[in-house]
């Protein structure tokens, strides 16, 4: 991968912690999450009617895409049921990278140079001792690792299908943008389902809209990579979103710097230059 990918892809892993890190410090996430994604769909309307719609030969992989990410979703939530945010999430992003790996080779008959898999299997192993790290406290029940594991499962199949929809979308704006609304309008619409009132939000709009902007560039970002990139390079570089957004907790939300934290830095600075030169 070139200088301009590599950059691109970190740019939006760090877009991508940021954004988490604003719905984690919200006193009501759920609220937050819903809002973000109202927001980014309503960012993504007038930008779909300048870029049109994208091509309809990515439009199976657009509805595939949002099928998995519905699945990972409920695994997740799962998941959260049996165990901690801080283990789950880290977990299902460093399982997927691996897994996305085969999926895209699979898909879209791509198998980077063996420095490229070396990264790959570095920040995997950063995001890994993020979740596994600190201490006892950090055990695993098997419920929580099954429905992790399913997670991640679900998010690469996502991930693949995302990087060959774009592909075929001839304009990863439209592709995006597309993408945004149809999120934003499902999860909303499932959220309301569970009785969330939708108009208690209006109240979040000012702190949204850099939020939601911010998720928009980081998706958009790594869309533009992966029309580009090998999938599961992009991909690896994107997840060290975890590592950036410990370092964001540390910095921002005054949480405790850990060792694993540190080491997770290391591995993942290793493994993006390798990604680099692979």
């Amino acid at each position: 991968m070139n200088t301009w990918l590599v950059g691109a892809a970190l740019t939006s892993a760090l877009l991508h912690a940021a954004w988490n890190a604003s719905v984690k410090a919200s006193p009501r996430p759920a609220e937050a999450m819903t809002a973000q994604m109202l927001g980014s769909a309503a960012l993504g309307l007038p930008l779909l009617f300048w870029a049109g719609l994208p091509a309809p030969a990515s439009w199976p992989w657009m509805a595939a895409s949002t099928l998995l990410n519905i699945g990972a979703i409920a695994s997740l939530l799962r998941a959260y049921r049996q165990g901690s945010f801080g283990i789950v999430y880290p977990m299902a992003r460093a399982s997927s990278v691996l897994l996305v790996l085969p999926l895209a080779a699979a898909a879209a008959g791509e198998w980077p140079r063996p420095l490229g898999v070396a990264g790959v299997a570095l920040v995997s192993s950063a995001v890994g001792v993020l979740a596994l790290g600190r201490g006892e406290a950090r055990a695993m029940s098997q419920p929580a690792l099954l429905w992790t594991l399913a997670a991640a499962a679900f998010t690469a199949g996502y991930i693949v299908c995302d990087g060959q929809g774009v592909r075929r979308s001839q304009s990863p704006l439209a592709y995006g943008c597309a993408m945004a609304i149809v999120n934003g309008v499902l999860w909303a619409g499932l959220q309301q389902r569970a009785g969330m009132k939708l108009e208690a939000l209006a109240s979040q709009w000012p702190r949204v809209l850099p939020v939601a902007l911010a998720a928009m560039l980081s998706y958009l970002l790594i869309l533009w990579v992966w029309t580009l990139a090998p999938i599961a390079l992009g991909s690896a570089l994107r997840d060290t979103s975890a590592v950036f957004a410990t370092l964001i907790a540390v910095a921002v939300l005054k949480e405790p710097l850990h060792r694993s934290a540190l080491v997770a830095v290391a591995l993942a600075t290793v493994g993006s230059m390798l990604i680099r030169l692979g």
